[in-house]
């Protein structure tokens, strides 16, 4: 057992580094001259505490369980996303069943085990139980009471958490994940995916504001990435051309390191940060599943939200996205297609993320006149989902700000959509949404 623990910093600076070559970066995006690059975006600091959840790592897992409760948590923790490159097994009788088992078979990488016993008692088996470890392997155990001192004399042995029931699915997966973190990329940021229960139905809107809402007046780090290759509308809403887009990240994700794809994110604003859409159908993008998350997995080390903006579609890539995102936005319209697609949509992913917080549901374009609608209750019964928000019919407003390269909440920040998508991306930062001051010149220019 590993005798060291894990030290976590407060920051993490993410400074630039060992200068990239710019043939780097010619061969994903194409020799450009200097002007039309866009300006390289600056890596903020970031919390340890903040951000979403890591993938846990190819690992193996042996759980020794004494009861049936804590035996029943490790069955859910092993069917968790986040654990879908491990490999856990199950076997009852506590500690002395783990002395057992390890003196005549090979040590994994982790060792889950569980004990009632007093504590003079449990430090006992612990001492017997690292004769048979190897060098390196990680041990959790879950106890039965909250004992400091039985903590520190555990810790002083090699054990790398202590855990005491009631504990949660998702609580165990992520200290499993702390235990296992790359110290040198400790920081992945929460991963947000909105998606539309059809097309049509305003979820690009709701991403692009929830984006800005996010960036601007809960004031954390964003970058939106839009991965509606052909079709996508970032770079009109936001009225921002930009030469790099994320299809030359996807086209060679092998080489877009941390460096790279902080030089093809785009800066809207000094807290948000664009990934656009090459919106284009001059070329047949036939791009590997695998690409996606692996340029994803970049934008997270970077920034502390990224909000995915999906195209509505059903393929491995969409549906991996879906899975391994931390927080998801379903977007849907009072009819009975979005009510059909949004159910199955809701009850797919419910079951493969039983550990995680349900899609939270946004009703959009509700009150369009002389159009037959299901009524705010009775879909949410249908569907079985409370809505987060319900956005009213407002084309005057939205169109407005399109026209404008505006978002809704630099047009009316009062008005009703701005405020419910302030509450949202409240709900989802945990932090209070403020409207910030506008300058005198954006008053006198009417922005």
């Amino acid at each position: 057992m590993s005798r060291e623990n894990a030290l976590f910093d407060d920051d993490f600076d993410f400074g630039d580094g060992a200068e990239e070559p710019n043939d780097l970066v010619d061969q994903l995006t194409g020799t450009r001259d200097e002007g039309d690059l866009a300006p390289q975006v600056n890596i903020p600091q970031m919390q340890a505490f903040e951000g979403g959840d890591r993938a846990i790592p190819a690992i193996s897992v042996l759980a020794f369980c004494e009861t049936k409760r804590v035996s029943s948590i490790i069955d859910r923790v092993k069917s968790d996303r986040r654990m879908a490159n491990a490999s856990v097994s199950i076997i009852p009788g506590g500690i002395p069943a783990a002395i057992e088992h390890l003196s005549s078979n090979p040590t994994p990488n982790l060792i889950i085990v569980e004990s009632s016993a007093p504590s003079s008692e449990m430090i006992a088996q612990i001492d017997q139980l690292a004769g048979h470890c190897d060098e390196g392997v990680e041990v959790m155990v879950v106890g039965a009471t909250n004992d400091i001192a039985l903590y520190r004399q555990l810790v002083a042995r090699g054990v790398s958490e202590y855990l005491v029931p009631p504990i949660e699915p998702v609580q165990m997966v992520r200290s499993i994940g702390n235990i296992f973190t790359d110290p040198e990329a400790p920081f992945v940021g929460k991963s947000i995916s909105v998606v539309g229960a059809k097309g049509g139905v305003g979820s690009s809107t709701i991403a692009h504001n929830l984006a800005w809402s996010l960036a601007e007046n809960a004031r954390v780090n964003t970058s939106l990435v839009d991965l509606d290759l052909s079709f996508g509308t970032t770079s009109l809403d936001f009225n921002h051309e930009t030469p790099q887009t994320v299809a030359d990240a996807l086209l060679a994700p092998d080489r877009a390191d941390d460096a790279v794809i902080s030089r093809l994110l785009a800066k809207a604003t000094d807290r948000l940060s664009l990934f656009t859409a090459p919106a284009t159908v001059s070329q047949l993008m036939d791009i590997d599943a695998s690409a996606y998350s692996t340029v994803i997995e970049g934008v997270r080390r970077l920034m502390p939200y990224v909000v995915l903006d999906l195209p509505h579609g059903w393929s491995q890539w969409i549906y991996n996205t879906l899975i391994s995102s931390d927080e998801v936005i379903l977007v849907c319209q009072p009819d009975l297609a979005s009510l059909r697609n949004g159910k199955n949509m809701l009850d797919k992913l419910r079951s493969q993320r039983p550990n995680d917080r349900a899609p939270r549901l946004v009703i959009n374009m509700m009150g369009v006149p002389k159009r037959p609608e299901i009524p705010v209750k009775d879909f949410a019964a249908a569907i079985e989902a409370e809505p987060e928000i319900v956005l009213p019919f407002d084309p005057q407003l939205f169109g407005t700000a399109s026209n404008k390269g505006q978002m809704i909440s630099e047009a009316d920040p009062q008005s009703k959509p701005a405020v419910a998508i302030d509450e949202l991306a409240s709900k989802l930062s945990g932090r209070e949404t403020v409207q910030p001051e506008k300058s005198l010149l954006k008053k006198l220019l009417g922005k």
